[in-house]
């Protein structure tokens, strides 16, 4: 007879226990101020002994979850990232200053060279969902009876555009955030990256200005310099996006704008959401001046039960380009990108036929039948109760070990954390010191060309919690410290 091994990493009793009730906590199920079960009921209930019932509730009261008041019993405490200061609004009123980004896309390189360099063994940089947040094994099944079916697909050349089957999801999928689309506008990437360099290259030419956020996506940085146009930073608040007041007195002082681009719902690095009332303002304002508005929605997907509406919702006249993604959605393994480009819809069929050719057809099918299928709504609504508990717990280590000073909004989609870091402290010294202990970390100095987000970070809460995430964490505010 074989004795199993024993294994270290399963939790102890009362800390299964403790984590069944933290799961309610933040759930809502037991709200703040609400009564904790008894030491006598907690016994009676998961037949354990009184010092087990105990500990439970002290490792609870010890994380800050619970508090005891004399005589009443244990009462579930207000988290305590409701302590942090919320992140400052950014100064709008001063003009923005045209920015050089020469030598952006070798500062970016440098930093995502140094992570490829390092062994490390808790990633807080990848702005993607861990593989267990994904239907893989419904996509395998479904992937398998296609071949079977069909399997002279892996050696048929795929479709113009896109398949039928995907588009017609998509463009079914994109009722619900307020846009309707023919299935043939839809236009099928290779992720929403190379859909936006589609739109970049589409609308603009070599020396033309592009509005960008400030601070934003460090990818659309790189693609601007390749594609050697010249970027505007007009500031964005972690709370409502881009400041339309700055960017109205921007279209009005430079006739060489050519396009804007934003990401309105969900925004990357500030986790931000547009009001809708802003998002149609900031349509009108580019329609009115005829400007292409680039709408990148990557992240408008991952918010509340409730869709967003998109900014391409308030579109009338085909000025609007929307970029979107099942990368992050559905399956980061299909890099599957799609677009609606509008006026330009034939430009954009052009240079993705000139660029990349046609996508392959059988993740396309896959994904099709996923997507026009009920399972997809399960498995959205899924990834947005674990985004959202993976959000709060993140906050609530940055609560517990970053130091005073620290700032913090948790925002309402996606999967990003922007962090305010106490004055002084530099996010890149920061980023060489964690990696240096196999912590790897997005410094703000990588989604802006000025150095003013040098004491900012942006966390990825892709990542199921976990003792190592929170260690390494832990670990990250002592460093500032």
């Amino acid at each position: 007879m074989t004795i199993p091994a024993v294994r270290t990493d399963e939790p102890t009793l009362y800390r299964r226990i403790a984590d069944h009730y933290l799961g309610a906590i933040r759930a809502g199920s037991l709200g703040t101020g609400a009564r904790f079960p008894s030491v006598r009921r907690l016994m009676s209930t998961h037949e354990v002994s009184l010092s087990t019932a105990l500990q439970a509730c002290r490792y609870l009261e010890d994380q800050g979850w619970l508090e005891a008041r004399p005589r009443s019993g244990y009462f579930v405490r207000p988290p305590r990232r409701s302590g942090l200061l919320p992140a400052n609004e950014v100064d709008a009123s001063a003009p923005p200053d045209p920015a050089d980004y020469v030598g952006i896309h070798a500062r970016v390189s440098e930093i995502i060279a140094l992570g490829q360099q390092q062994p490390v063994s808790v990633n807080l940089a990848l702005a993607i969902g861990a593989p267990e947040l994904y239907p893989t094994a419904a996509l395998q099944r479904t992937m398998q009876r296609i071949l079977r079916q069909q399997p002279a697909i892996l050696t048929t050349q795929s479709r113009r555009h896109g398949h039928p089957l995907l588009r017609g999801a998509l463009a079914r999928r994109a009722l619900a955030r307020g846009i309707v689309a023919a299935p043939d506008e839809v236009v099928v990437t290779h992720g929403c990256i190379e859909a936006i360099n589609l739109a970049l290259r589409a609308v603009t030419r070599p020396g033309d200005t592009v509005v960008v956020e400030s601070p934003t996506f460090y990818g659309l940085l790189q693609v601007l310099e390749s594609l050697g146009l010249r970027a505007l930073e007009v500031p964005a608040s972690p709370y409502t996006g881009l400041s339309l007041d700055a960017l109205a007195f921007a279209l009005e002082q430079d006739p060489s704008i050519k396009a804007v681009v934003s990401m309105p719902t969900g925004h990357n690095p500030l986790g931000s959401v547009m009001p809708d009332a802003h998002k149609q303002r900031l349509v009108q304002l580019c329609e009115a001046r005829g400007i292409p508005l680039i709408e990148d929605d990557i992240y408008g997907d991952m918010g509340g039960d409730t869709p967003w509406r998109a900014a391409k919702s308030f579109d009338r006249s085909g000025h609007v380009i929307y970029c979107h993604s099942l990368n992050k959605l559905l399956a980061p393994g299909f890099r599957l990108g799609w677009m609606l480009a509008g006026r330009w819809q034939a430009r954009v069929e052009m240079l993705k036929y000139a660029m990349t050719r046609y996508n392959e057809e059988l993740p396309q099918m896959v994904a099709g039948e996923f997507v026009d299928g009920p399972a997809y709504d399960r498995h959205l609504q899924k990834l947005r109760q674990s985004l959202r508990a993976q959000r709060e717990q993140m906050a609530e280590c940055v609560a517990r070990y970053f130091p005073s000073g620290t700032r913090l909004s948790v925002p309402e989609a996606g999967m990003l954390l922007w962090v305010e870091l106490p004055q002084g402290v530099s996010s890149y010294a920061l980023f060489k010191a964690a990696l240096a202990e196999g912590i790897k970390l997005s410094p703000g100095g990588m989604f802006s060309n000025s150095p003013r987000f040098d004491n900012f970070l942006r966390l990825s809460c892709g990542r199921p919690h976990s003792a190592a995430v929170e260690a390494a964490l832990k670990r990250v505010g002592a460093l500032i410290a």
